[in-house]
C-alpha cells in the first residue's frame, strides 16, 4: 500500500494532468453533438471489430462439430440416393394377365400426338425386336394401343385416342361386350358403345379388354364408368368411360406378343375359302 502512495505523490502532476483531459474531454463530449457522434461510431467500428474477432474464433472452434453435422447429412442423403428406385430404367413385370414374360416387349414411347382426330404414338422398338402389326400396347394403368407399321428399330401405335380405334372391352362385374371407340372430344374420355341395355351399370364400375380377339388378353384395364346413356334409336347403351391412362403423359410401355393370331388368320382364312 506504502509502494501506491509513493507512487501516486511521484506522478501526481501527471495523474492530475489526465485526470483533467478526461474531464475536458467528457465535457466536450457531452456538449457536441459532432465529438458525441465519432466517438460512438469509433466505439461502434472497435466493437464491431472486437465482435467479428470473437465469432470467427468460435467458428473455428465450432468446425469440428459442424464437420461431423455434415459427414451425418451426406450419409443420409447418399442412403436415400442409394435406396431410390432408378425411375429412368424401364419395368419388367413378371407377367401381365397370364401372359409369359418372353411374350412381353419393354417399349418406350418417343413421340406420342393426342391432339388430331386420328393419333398415333412412335415407340423405339421395331421389327428387329420382334415387333409386329397388330400386336396390343398397354402400361401398368392400361391400355395404350395397337401397333400399326413397323420398321427394323421403330414402330407406329393406333394410339386409343384415334376415331378410327376399335378395341373389344366389356364391363368387368357383369361380362356384358362393347366396342371402344373415341369421338374425338377429351383426352381423358373414350366411348364403350353397343352395350345392350340388359347390362346392369353403375357410375364407376370398371371397363376392362373383353378378350374377343387375340390383340389383348382378356380383363387389362381401361377406366371406370362415367355417364350411361341410351343410343338413339337402338337397343343399346353408350357409356362414357373416364381413362385411367393419362394418354398425354406417356413413357414405357408393353408391347404384347400374339402367339394365336397368326393361327386364328389361317383358320378364318380356311374358312372364306371354304365358302367361296
Amino acid at each position: 500500500m506504502q509502494q501506491i502512495f509513493n507512487f501516486i505523490i511521484r506522478n501526481s502532476n501527471r495523474l492530475l494532468f489526465l485526470l483533467l483531459l478526461g474531464i475536458s474531454l467528457g465535457l466536450t463530449i457531452q456538449s457536441h453533438s459532432y465529438h458525441r457522434s465519432r466517438v460512438i461510431s469509433s466505439a461502434n467500428f472497435l466493437s464491431g471489430g472486437v465482435y467479428e474477432k470473437i465469432n470467427r474464433v468460435n467458428e473455428y472452434l465450432n468446425l469440428r462439430a459442424e464437420n461431423d453435422e455434415l459427414v451425418l447429412e451426406n450419409a443420409r442423403l447418399k442412403s436415400l440416393l442409394f435406396n431410390k428406385e432408378d425411375t429412368t430404367k424401364p419395368p419388367t413385370p413378371d407377367s401381365i394377365k397370364g401372359v409369359k414374360p418372353s411374350d412381353i416387349i419393354v417399349s418406350k414411347v418417343i413421340h406420342n400426338s393426342y391432339n388430331t382426330h386420328e393419333n398415333y404414338i412412335t415407340l423405339n422398338s421395331g421389327s428387329k425386336d420382334g415387333v409386329k402389326q397388330d400386336m396390343g400396347v398397354i402400361n401398368s394403368l392400361g391400355i395404350v394401343g395397337v401397333i400399326d407399321n413397323t420398321s427394323p428399330n421403330y414402330s407406329t401405335v393406333v394410339s386409343i385416342l384415334n376415331m378410327k380405334s376399335h378395341i373389344n372391352a366389356k364391363i368387368k362385374k357383369s361380362n356384358h361386350f362393347g366396342s371402344l371407340t373415341w369421338n374425338g372430344k377429351s383426352t381423358g374420355y373414350v366411348q364403350l358403345e353397343d352395350v345392350p341395355r340388359l347390362a346392369s351399370i353403375r357410375k364407376g364400375d370398371t371397363i376392362v379388354t373383353g378378350g374377343q380377339s387375340v390383340i389383348f388378353p382378356e380383363g387389362i384395364n381401361i377406366g371406370t364408368v362415367d355417364i350411361v346413356y341410351k343410343k338413339e334409336g337402338t337397343s343399346f347403351y353408350v357409356i362414357k368411360v373416364k381413362l385411367f391412362n393419362d394418354m398425354t403423359n406417356l413413357g414405357h410401355v408393353y408391347i404384347i406378343k400374339s402367339k394365336g393370331r397368326e393361327e386364328l388368320i389361317n383358320l378364318e382364312n380356311k374358312s372364306k375359302e371354304k365358302d367361296e
